[in-house]
């Protein structure tokens, strides 16, 4: 396992960096396949915990926030949402219909009042559910990985990126190595059993010290780098619990398996959703 996350960062690390120092349509890329890997993910975990959000709905209004992001004048991020609870609406609508037949094929027509009451009560939930969480996925992802596309075209922005990027990546290795070797102490337990006091603490000192080291270097001096330590660090972990929180909902381990020791995209970026909306807002209110 430890071979396989060392294996996979050798090779994904040097391809992200790059297009962050490139920016332009390079990085936009990355971001976009990245995201909409996760997307694809998120939304086949919660058909496999039973749910049935529409697929491509979610995925469209994820690419548009994407696409908002890059080209902001376009104002994309509100149609996408307009057509996305219009749409999603109608097609929970279209799901009734089929429903309806469902209902007819069962002969409801012959049942008592209360069953089909119950019927109809079970499958109100399920369309309640289904339309919520279409949306949900594209705003957990899309929306939240497009910060990384306005972080990155905010003055010194590939400072900014290098900064959480590696920032985060540390806080994530630090909780990892130091969880395994000195964790005794159960961190959250009821939603990631294998977390632990020791390794958030690590995770925390490492990310800290990171952030501490570039924002010296970048000039943003070393107060600052500090304080975007603490608060990335926190928003790290807590992004990597929400993702778990998500996992334990539908009773899966990975959202994937796309990278080797690492599971799928979802995994590999949970943490950073959080981190790179914390840092694009503390620059854009604080600094900027």
């Amino acid at each position: 396992m430890l071979i396989h996350r060392i294996l996979s960062a050798i090779v994904l690390i040097p391809i992200v960096l790059w297009a962050v120092y490139r920016g332009g349509l390079l990085y936009f890329a990355v971001v976009s396949i990245a995201s909409l890997l996760a997307a694809h993910e998120f939304y086949s975990m919660m058909v496999q915990g039973g749910h049935r959000p529409s697929y491509p709905l979610g995925m469209a209004l994820t690419a548009l926030l994407l696409l908002d992001a890059c080209y902001p004048l376009w104002q994309l991020s509100r149609l996408s949402l307009a057509a996305a609870l219009i749409l999603s609406l109608i097609w929970q609508l279209l799901q009734r219909e089929s429903r309806d037949d469902e209902w007819s094929r069962l002969g409801g027509v012959h049942l008592l009042q209360s069953d089909s009451s119950q019927y109809w009560r079970d499958h109100s939930s399920d369309a309640l559910v289904n339309w919520a969480l279409t949306l949900a996925g594209a705003l957990y992802v899309g929306w939240l990985a497009s910060h990384f596309i306005s972080l990155r075209d905010l003055p010194q922005g590939m400072g900014w990126t290098a900064l959480t990027l590696l920032s985060t990546w540390a806080c994530d290795t630090g909780a990892y190595s130091v969880g395994m070797a000195f964790g005794r102490h159960p961190f959250f337990p009821h939603i990631s059993p294998h977390k632990t006091w020791e390794g958030a603490i690590g995770g925390w000192g490492s990310g800290v010290a990171v952030a501490a080291l570039v924002g010296y270097l970048i000039g943003v001096g070393v107060g600052h780098g500090l304080l975007l330590g603490v608060v990335i660090a926190l928003a790290a972990t807590f992004g990597d619990l929400a993702e778990s929180l998500l996992k334990r909902q539908v009773g899966v381990k990975d959202s994937g398996r796309l990278i080797p020791g690492h599971g799928g995209m979802l995994d590999r970026i949970d943490s950073l959703l959080f981190s790179v909306v914390v840092v694009y807002y503390y620059v854009v209110v604080v600094l900027v």
